[in-house]
């Protein structure tokens, strides 16, 4: 399998269905548990980040996601028509405080940008498009 798309509403109740799309993925690529469970996470972060964050209405919406294998290189793209936010903008948290003083938010992004190798970010017709690239 070298590509897989799919959708999934704007519910934290998809992280399940996110979560499956991209294991049977994961295994039918060949990519080893531990870096299954370091993408699952990312995406986890990610998806509950723009649940959590990207719209601001109760309207249902939808984040398409494609993963793609391209020669040794996992290529994931994820597309939703949330509040334009690039993460590669945002500030790195300061890790070296001690954990009461450290502020709230950012180690989400912290995480996505630990385990994965490169991460895009584009506005492309009203949608936020992200790629996340993992050397497998």
């Amino acid at each position: 399998m070298g590509t897989i798309s799919f959708a999934l509403k704007n519910s934290l109740s998809e992280l399940d269905a996110l979560c499956d799309h991209l294991g049977q993925f994961c295994q039918s690529c060949g990519v080893p548990k531990r870096q299954t469970f370091e993408i699952n996470l990312a995406l986890d972060e990610l998806f509950t980040n723009i649940i959590s964050h990207g719209f601001p209405d109760e309207d249902e919406h939808h984040v398409h996601v494609t993963c793609a294998n391209e020669e040794g290189m996992l290529k994931i793209t994820i597309e939703d028509d949330g509040i334009p936010f690039n993460p590669t903008d945002a500030p790195h948290p300061n890790l070296k405080c001690a954990f009461k003083d450290r502020e709230i938010g950012g180690l989400g992004i912290h995480l996505i940008r630990s385990y994965m190798d490169q991460i895009e970010y584009a506005r492309k017709d009203g949608k936020n498009v992200l790629i996340l690239t993992k050397a497998l």
